[in-house]
């Protein structure tokens, strides 16, 4: 194995799926301003995912529709405007 690849700054975080308001402890050398208090009294940094293996319909062999930023509303806003403008006049 090569040396000196490999971050070096690992440390304890919490990351969140906001999803389905989960949370767990793991490790990570990202960045974050952000922290959490956790269940064992200690802060951590606190690193939010919009979604993870605890959400993903591949994981979970569900399909969950997630719309965080709006792209459904979007979309059919879109589409219905497009359809009016298509449609033949009577």
């Amino acid at each position: 194995m090569k040396k000196d690849i490999h971050p070096a700054n690992y440390r304890t975080v919490v990351f969140k799926d906001i999803s389905l308001d989960k949370s767990w402890l793991g490790k990570s050398t990202s960045n974050t301003k952000e922290t959490m208090k956790w269940e064992d009294g200690n802060e951590y940094p606190l690193i939010k995912l919009e979604i993870s293996s605890e959400s993903h319909p591949f994981f979970t062999g569900k399909m969950k529709l997630v719309d965080t930023a709006g792209r459904i509303d979007k979309f059919k806003k879109r589409y219905t405007k497009k359809a009016a403008e298509e449609k033949p006049a009577e």
